[in-house]
């Protein structure tokens, strides 16, 4: 048995028996408890989201909500938005779409939950903030152990896991135009040009990652839905019967007990997962570095890039799949290849050029955000500068290897490590739940005063965070 092969045992076993619980569970249980905060108060997240970011006593602007939101955003729309859905759908059919869309609507809570909380335990360190789940495991559970376990899972997931995954879809992207790609010498060029523009950026600091995803990341989404829109405006009349497709086969009883682990609903929810990352204590290291005056207005925030993430960009990549009359096929027709042919049915061969373009953009921007995320961690886990340079240059390495990698391997890879991940986050999270909803009373209770909330430690009993009088 093969590496390959127990990861690929190791993957259906975490996501069919242990993790549908646990998220689809955690999801209701955190919806239901804060009365669907992400609904509630959808409009107060992109209020606090436009807010501009300030400057401290040096004159330095302080890293803002919508920067932090850039930062989680560029990490969560990466190629899973476009590969991930193309192998959904290959792999789980149309009912796969079903199951994504409710992991967003019900992680939604999950996401305010633990993006609340690495507000509320953040640290302050040469001038900038500094969070994540490993933080609120150390300063709120007493659990270092717990930290370091976590921060090593997500190492692993982000920095070489997902970084190697991103690096080799973007390859892939290239095998359209280049004959014979796989066995040529371009994805090695490829993986030096992406090394060399990765090192650029993250030897930058936070500031220089935060300016590079607000660039690319808005334009980039903006003109990937517009895209959306414009093939569904094409097909308007197919619309109605593909909607009814996703739900009917979403509910497909036959297909599911012929093998729940390959159905619609374990694969949407495995790729609602990858997409989003809700629940998966991700988001929170980008959530803990944004300086607003209250936790819940980050946890705000980090809700609206769950849906943009899923509910705008997963669905434009669905709907272009689906009307174009292409058949994926899991194996055979998947991933990036699978989404050009079909973008190439919808609107000519430019939509091949467009979905190549988008490829790259989407995914050098996650590369900077997976990186932004293990840093984080690797701070954590021990705050030296030779250290982080070494595991700078193996971040480097790993983007330049995954150009090249083997596709089931890099998924299966990022697969497991985000399940390991996920299940030691929602543990935490369930721990820590009543926290974040006592600062989401708080927060309530200044806003039907007409204050604009700000956060203190002891009106909730806490103590020993940075938000003290």
């Amino acid at each position: 048995m093969t590496f390959n092969d127990i990861l690929t045992k190791l993957n259906d076993f975490m996501y069919t028996y242990v993790l549908i619980v646990l998220l689809v569970g955690g999801g209701v249980y955190f919806t239901i408890r804060t009365k669907g905060v992400q609904f509630r108060l959808l409009m107060d997240g992109i209020k606090f989201m436009l807010e501009k970011a300030e400057t401290d006593e040096n004159g330095k602007k302080k890293v803002s909500s919508f920067q932090a939101l850039m930062i989680s955003t560029a990490s969560r729309v990466g190629t899973g938005n476009i590969a991930g859905i193309a192998t959904a759908l290959a792999a789980g059919g149309p009912g796969a779409i079903f199951w994504m869309w409710l992991m967003a609507l019900l992680g939604g809570a999950s996401a305010f939950i633990e993006s609340t909380l690495a507000q509320v335990y953040k640290v302050k360190e040469n001038g900038q903030f500094r969070g994540g789940p490993s933080y609120y495991m150390e300063k709120a559970l007493g659990k270092r152990w717990m930290g370091v376990w976590f921060s090593i899972l997500l190492i692993i997931c982000f920095a070489y896991g997902f970084n190697g995954l991103q690096a080799y879809n973007m390859s892939s992207a290239l095998e359209y135009y280049i004959p014979n790609y796989a066995n040529t010498n371009y994805p090695m060029i490829l993986g030096i040009i992406l090394a060399a523009a990765t090192a650029f950026v993250i030897w930058g600091g936070v500031h220089r990652i935060g300016f590079i995803s607000s660039v690319i990341v808005p334009v980039m989404a903006v003109l990937y839905i517009l895209m959306g829109l414009v093939t569904m405006l094409l097909n308007i009349a197919e619309l109605p019967g593909i909607f009814l497709m996703i739900f009917q086969k979403a509910f497909d009883v036959q297909a599911i007990a012929g093998g729940f682990a390959g159905s619609a609903v374990v694969i949407g929810i495995k790729r609602g997962l990858f997409s989003n990352e809700a629940g998966m204590g991700s988001a929170p290291n980008a959530s803990a570095s944004a300086d607003v005056a209250h936790p819940v207005k980050q946890g705000l925030v980090q809700v609206i890039s769950v849906f943009i993430d899923t509910i705008l960009i997963c669905s434009s990549t669905a709907m272009m799949l689906l009307v174009s009359g292409v058949e994926g096929q899991s194996g055979v027709l998947d991933g990036i290849p699978f989404v050009q042919k079909a973008i190439s049915a919808n609107v000519g061969e430019w939509g091949i050029h467009f979905i190549t373009f988008s490829i790259f953009a989407f995914a050098f921007s996650s590369l900077i955000g997976n990186y932004f995320y293990a840093e984080s961690n690797i701070l954590f886990i021990k705050n030296s500068k030779v250290l982080l340079n070494v595991f700078r240059v193996t971040c480097i390495a790993a983007i330049f290897l995954g150009a090249q990698a083997d596709f089931s391997l890099v998924w299966n890879l990022a697969d497991v490590t985000m399940g390991f991940m996920a299940i030691v986050n929602i543990i935490a999270i369930f721990l820590l739940g009543n926290v974040a909803l006592r600062v989401l009373a708080d927060y309530e209770k200044q806003k039907k005063q007409g204050k604009n909330p700000m956060f203190y430690e002891d009106e909730v009993g806490l103590k020993g965070t940075v938000w003290k009088k």
